[in-house]
């Protein structure tokens, strides 16, 4: 049920969401030690456009939030630093039923 609950995140809710984790993108990736290329192979983009989402010349899609915020949450080398930023929490957390394990 929680997938049905993500519907209920507005518009502006998941941009917030998506710039907050735009900022540190690069930092993420440099701290899994993974290239963009290898990155683009697990998101299923170009590298021309996971270049501009990193950037900031694009807006990444929801999609492609979720499939990141799942990858940086799942390595332990980057999971602290997600868990620090607080991007899974509020409403996010609640609506994807986030519960530190």
């Amino acid at each position: 049920m929680a997938y049905a609950k993500l519907y209920l995140l507005s518009a502006n809710e998941k941009k917030k969401y998506i710039k907050q984790l735009t900022e540190d993108l690069t930092v993420y990736r440099a701290r899994v030690g993974i290239s963009q290329e290898e990155l683009c192979g697990i998101l299923g983009i170009s590298r021309q456009t996971y270049s501009a989402i990193e950037t900031g010349r694009r807006l990444m899609s929801w999609h492609t939030f979720l499939t990141l915020l799942l990858y940086f949450n799942y390595n332990q080398k980057s999971r602290r630093m997600l868990q620090d930023s607080q991007i899974i929490s509020g409403k996010l957390a609640d609506l994807l039923d986030y519960t530190d394990r």
